[in-house]
């Protein structure tokens, strides 16, 4: 048993997710979480195709049931997808006077009176075929969520010996790779900010799973035992909504939880939940993931404001606020929704929701391009992943684009597909996997 450190480049990166098996090599090669093995958004070891289309390096693809915008996480032949599958069947008229209040007006908000169903699938990744899945929930979702969002958008985490689905307000819930339930959780209800959703993961590491609950009610963090699902540690936050997931880091030995927020970015002891330090400086609706390399941490945020903190673990204490522990700062075209993507000593992110594409050296800060638009991507939700010295960003609409890793912009291949993708394309050996609304595609090369 043993942490994972691997070095790419310049950057040493500390993996997340504690692996089972204490073989580097079975880890690096899979996506077990949120962001890849190192939460950074790199696959140390694809090498997908360049292009794609509905006709040219499509594997397979297979349809979805529902609606979901969590990401795909592999271990192995298998790959774990969440969903929430609207029903026929509604609320009785008693219940219906119970149902939350309509949001503020003009707020893009789905609500629904269906009962939905809350499904975990695992589906061969070689093939497609479902090998197995299990319903956890039957019911009405009581919030609201944003109208490009899901009541399915918290993506599984995996250590290769069990699969940890969660659902925010349904729960969390360990399955064996069989699929057999060995434990679930239920942590209540999220209020969220103008009931735009939900939507940050739990982050595995050794023995823990961490979980974040930010809202508008009492918020807080904590650590499960990974193998039971009981308490290990609870913490109380003074925060509001957010959505970015948490992230485990190692410092001189030590580690920490970091968790990126509207009010402050707050790191705890792993062990202990203990407040080791704290920094303002993000904007309202924290969503981004916090990346980490070589010592250095990376937080963003984009929504009404701009925000981008490089901030030195080392010696972090306390309020660090404008302290020396803030290596460089940055306040303009920073991301909303996307998470940034850290590959080599680059450090990339897109403008808000759109396809307008910055990339900084994330040692200094420095600059090497900014403002290069991709034409005809709309939105974009998904977060940018890399490969091979390659960058895969995917908008909205289904237009995706390839651009070559390095301090001078140049775009590789554009390709389209017949579906909208919200969920961020997870790599594997040869093969790009993307979550679309409908299908699931598997592209590799004929």
């Amino acid at each position: 048993m043993k942490k994972v450190a691997v070095l790419m480049g310049f950057c040493l990166v500390f993996s997340s997710v504690f692996l089972a098996s204490g073989k580097s090599s079975d880890y690096e090669k899979y996506w077990p979480q949120w962001r890849g093995p190192f939460m950074t958004g790199v696959s140390p070891n694809g090498d997908p195709p360049l292009e794609w289309s509905e006709t040219k390096n499509i594997k397979w693809k297979i349809a979805i049931p529902g609606k979901g915008h969590s990401s795909p996480v592999i271990w192995g032949d298998q790959i774990f997808i969440l969903t929430a599958v609207e029903t026929d069947k509604g609320m009785q008229p008693a219940e219906k006077s119970e149902a939350p209040q309509k949001g503020r007006r003009g707020m893009p908000v789905d609500r629904t009176t269906k009962i939905h169903k809350f499904v975990i699938f695992s589906i061969n990744r070689q093939n497609g075929k479902i090998l197995w899945q299990h319903t956890v929930r039957e019911e009405v979702p009581q919030e609201g969520t944003h109208e490009m969002g899901s009541w399915a958008s918290h993506s599984p985490v995996t250590d290769g010996e069990h699969v940890y689905a969660y659902f925010g307000s349904r729960g969390l819930f360990c399955f064996d790779m069989k699929g057999k339930l060995k434990w679930e959780r239920d942590f209540g209800q999220l209020e969220k900010r103008m009931n735009f959703g939900e939507g940050s993961s739990p982050a595995l590491y050794e023995d823990k799973i961490i979980v974040n609950w930010d809202h508008e009610g009492q918020s807080f963090i904590i650590a499960l035992d990974k193998r039971t699902g009981k308490d290990l540690w609870k913490v109380d936050r003074d925060e509001g909504t957010s959505w970015a997931t948490p992230l485990v880091v190692e410092n001189n030995g030590k580690l920490q939880v970091v968790t990126c927020a509207t009010k402050l970015v707050r790191s705890y002891d792993f062990g202990t939940g203990e407040l080791i330090w704290e920094c303002s400086g993000m904007t309202q609706n924290a969503i981004p993931s916090p990346m980490v390399a070589d010592g250095i941490l990376y937080v963003l945020s984009g929504f009404r404001g701009n925000a981008l903190l490089a901030i030195r673990l080392a010696g972090a204490k306390g309020n660090i606020t404008d302290s020396d522990a803030i290596v460089w700062k940055h306040d303009k075209d920073t991301p909303y929704t996307p998470s940034g993507l850290l590959f080599d000593n680059k450090l990339y992110f897109l403008r808000s929701n759109n396809g307008i594409l910055s990339c900084f050296d994330a040692e200094t800060g420095d600059e090497h391009y900014s403002g290069q638009r991709l034409e005809g991507m709309g939105n974009v939700f998904a977060s940018p992943v890399s490969a091979q010295n390659r960058i895969y960003v995917v908008g909205q609409k289904g237009t995706m684009y390839v651009i070559k890793h390095g301090p001078a912009f140049e775009v590789l291949a554009k390709n389209k597909l017949d579906d909208n993708f919200s969920a961020s394309p997870a790599i594997v050996d040869n093969t790009l996997y993307l979550r679309g609304y409908k299908n699931l595609y598997c592209i590799e090369q004929d």
